[in-house]
């Protein structure tokens, strides 16, 4: 039974996940690490310092449907905890991992906003 609503719950998480990646592909902008690194060292022009704002949204905007969903697997295991998950409150399956990780990703996606912002302010600064 355990294994059932473990699976259930990994499967649902898995569907939102990709619905919401999913739903906002249309108002993305996807570039390889290679091309974004490429980009970084040669943006000049506004269209440049444009896109990678819209690319770190774009990461923002993924990194905070992340963390919603590991908010709301740590509801979930709160309901379900175990006495594994009691002894070990920081393994895989406890509450306590997907309020970290929901943590340390907000932040990452703060981190994004901040850098698209600059990039937003670069744009405007290469029109004049």
């Amino acid at each position: 039974m355990k294994r059932f609503v473990t699976v259930t719950i990994m499967m649902t998480a898995a569907l939102l996940l990709g619905g919401a990646v999913q739903m906002s592909a249309e108002e993305t902008v996807q570039m390889s690490k290679d091309q974004l690194k490429e980009l970084i060292g040669s943006a000049k022009t506004s269209a440049d310092h444009q896109k990678l704002a819209a690319y770190y949204n774009t990461e923002a905007d993924r990194l905070e449907a992340e963390a919603k969903d590991h908010e709301e697997l740590a509801g979930v295991y709160r309901k379900h905890t175990d006495a594994v998950a009691q002894k070990h409150t920081m393994s895989g399956k406890t509450a306590g991992h997907c309020d970290y990780f929901a943590k340390s990703v907000r932040e990452a996606a703060k981190a994004d906003r901040a850098i698209a912002a600059e990039h937003q302010a670069m744009a405007k600064l290469a029109e004049k």
